[in-house]
């Protein structure tokens, strides 16, 4: 049996750490006290999650909850816990705090081990209807009665979405097998399982109960996989002589979805994981008629008009994705999805076939109904690739996606299996996808609006850290001012994101949660002593002229542009203008 009390003292130990050998090491020491029952729950608590973001489980718990808990546990007035958090700047420390000196004793106290926990988590999330904030605040309430001074810091900085730990999953990973094995040679088979389940706390179980069965791992209907991602090159000659003959596909420029068939049921899922079935009721019908048991393939969704052969813009199709009047949106923007890849089919996993046999199955599926086949063609031709390349432009699309005939399916992983050509990659502009880690007020002729530009960052992955980027001050409208103020209002933190490196200049007036991505445009990328990408020698990289084009909610964090990417467009800018 786990109790809390050594997982809380384990995250106060990793919380002091920086070094992710060092993280690493207390983690897999903590996984060795777990059982195969409880392993799962460990790790969704470490990452700070209920459950894997498909199964759209959350906490939902807000600041007034964590204060109305501290405050009935501690003994002590609203007013007075919130006057701690203003000093303290971190809810959890206030719970920690407050608890060490409570003004009331609890009449019984009881020794919370981690599935007592996890489910009170669970129990907390599911609550709904009539009374249930007062309930989530009772429950939360007995949860830190029983708790001591350190466990209360942890368990309100976990219900508030803030463990600020700074382990990835990588790191998660690591000490799986480090756990097991005493080293790290299960890494490989531990991440493609996570890759094509996209559910951490499931592939541990799994390897708790039986590690050969992770090498032995599969896709499954309704655990979807982590997309697989594109490099990017700048012109027809540098994709010929990376793959020779290869596949190439219109870019469209709509929202990747993956969709999930068994019997009749039908799951449909964002290129960010998020379920999406009921905002798209005419692709779960058709899917459903698909004479397959079983399916898993992926497609690009576009508002498409069939008439006229006219794609609609991507901010027109993403009007598409609605909670609400969803009928209404049904008509008046007809959705049609091109199936490009499949990664499943009655019962047989397809990631570990070439790309050419996948997509010769996918042709004897497809097309059915709003279901279409994406455009291919095979070429290893220079000219023939420009020539595609340009019919796309023509039409409003993007560019292309060109893939190698060879290669498998790359679940989670950014390989040249697959190389996008856009627009803007041949010339002076282009564009990056960054995440928002924080805003700034609005000054000058926009002091009427609260919002004046975003902080954004991309993605160390040698680091496993943020790096900040640019300071956006251009392409928005006032309604896009206004909206992306209240939006980022709902997420701002007191401290900066954990695994973000800034620079003390460049501090905004607002952080905010890394969770929002945007397509950022620029000029060219620039040297800068102020931002961190890659940053050596006291200088890092900067976008020369950024602005926004587009707020991105079809990607999810896991797809922002790495800092790699950024080098290497810097160099290859370099080497245009010699």
């Amino acid at each position: 049996m786990l109790l809390f009390r050594d997982v809380a003292q384990a995250l106060s130990e990793i919380e002091k750490i920086s070094g992710r050998l060092e993280m690493t090491d207390v983690l897999a020491e903590l996984f060795k006290k777990t059982s195969a029952e409880e392993i799962d729950k460990l790790v969704y608590i470490v990452q700070g999650i209920i459950a894997p973001p498909y199964e759209g489980i959350d906490l939902g718990l807000g600041e007034k909850f964590a204060i109305a808990a501290i405050a009935s546990a501690a003994g002590y007035l609203r007013t007075e816990v919130e006057q701690n958090y203003k000093i303290s700047g971190d809810m959890g420390l206030t719970a920690e705090l407050l608890l060490r000196k409570k003004k009331q004793l609890s009449l019984s106290v009881k020794e919370m081990d981690i599935l007592y926990i996890y489910n009170s988590f669970l129990k907390i999330a599911k609550m709904g209807g009539t009374g249930s904030q007062d309930l989530k605040i009772k429950y939360l309430t007995e949860l830190l009665n029983n708790a001591d001074a350190q466990e209360a810091r942890f368990i309100i900085r976990f219900v508030l979405g803030r463990l600020r730990l700074g382990v990835g999953d990588p790191t998660i990973l690591d000490a799986l097998s480090v756990s097991k094995k005493g080293d790290k040679s299960e890494r490989e088979s531990l991440e493609r399982a996570f890759n094509v389940c996209a559910d951490l706390g499931y592939v541990a179980k799994v390897f708790f109960t039986d590690e050969e069965e992770i090498k032995k791992f599969k896709v499954t209907p309704f655990k979807p996989l982590m997309p697989a991602l594109a490099e990017r090159l700048t012109n027809p000659k540098e994709i010929i002589e990376k793959l020779g003959k290869c596949a190439v596909e219109f870019k469209l420029d709509g929202f990747r979805m993956q969709v999930h068939k068994k019997g009749e049921k039908v799951e449909i899922y964002s290129r960010n994981l998020e379920k999406i079935t009921h905002m798209f009721p005419e692709i779960s019908e058709t899917t459903k008629k698909i004479k397959k048991k079983e399916i898993i393939f992926e497609g690009e969704a576009l508002a498409y008009n069939e008439k006229e052969n006219r794609y609609y813009s991507f901010q027109e199709t993403m009007h598409r994705r609605r909670k609400y009047e969803i009928q209404k949106m049904q008509k008046q923007l007809p959705l049609n999805v091109f199936c490009f890849d499949i990664l499943y089919l009655d019962g047989k996993d397809l990631t570990n076939i070439a790309y050419e046999k996948r997509r010769k199955i996918l042709e004897k599926i497809f097309p059915s109904g709003v279901l279409k086949l994406a455009e291919m063609k095979i070429t290893d031709k220079e000219k023939e690739l420009e020539k595609i390349f340009n019919d796309s432009i023509e039409k409003g699309l993007e560019g292309i996606m060109a893939k190698d005939l060879n290669a498998h399916y790359t679940a989670g992983k950014r390989k040249f299996a697959w190389i996008k050509l856009k627009k803007s990659y041949g010339n002076a502009a282009d564009t990056i996808d960054a995440v928002i880690v924080g805003y700034f007020l609005g000054k000058g002729a926009r002091v009427e609006f609260e919002f004046g530009g975003l902080l954004v960052a991309v993605y160390n992955e040698d680091k496993n850290k943020l790096e900040t980027i640019a300071k956006i001050g251009s392409g928005y409208t006032e309604e896009e001012m206004v909206n992306l103020e209240d939006l980022l209002g709902k997420i701002t933190a007191e401290a900066p994101p954990t695994k973000l490196d800034f620079s003390e200049s460049m501090k905004p007036d607002f952080w905010v949660e890394p969770k929002y991505v945007v397509e950022v445009g620029f000029d060219d990328i620039t040297l800068s002593p102020t931002h961190t990408c890659g940053m050596k020698d006291d200088k890092g990289y900067a976008l020369r002229f950024p602005r926004m084009l587009k707020f991105r909610q079809d990607k999810g964090i896991m797809e922002i542009t790495t800092t790699r990417e950024v080098i290497d467009l810097y160099q290859k800018q370099r080497n245009r203008s010699q």
